[in-house]
């Protein structure tokens, strides 16, 4: 079963390579969406694909690459322009 989810992940997550490692670990499971820096700090990302998959990446998502410092990952199921189909894995501009 393909699902999506939207990860907002906080603590020492810019600067530390945490967009690169998510969108490789995104990429080896064949999962499709983006991932951004947010203003705040955070980084977000949207995971699509196989709901193991999925739920694999969200759980490397808690630690993250190893000069990371991940305090909170909340999962949430996408709303509105964000629950749609996605090809390929893009890195998005900081919003």
């Amino acid at each position: 079963m393909r699902i999506t989810r939207l990860l907002r992940i906080t603590g020492r997550v810019q600067g530390v390579g945490y967009r690169d490692a998510l969108r490789a670990q995104a990429l080896a499971r064949g999962l499709s969406g983006w991932v951004r820096n947010r203003r705040d700090g955070s980084v977000e990302a949207v995971l699509q694909g196989p709901e193991d998959a999925v739920t694999e990446v969200a759980r490397w998502a808690r630690q993250g690459p190893p000069a990371a410092r991940v305090s909170d990952v909340q999962v949430e199921h996408p709303t509105g322009e964000l629950d749609r189909a996605y090809e390929g894995f893009d890195w998005l501009p900081t919003a």
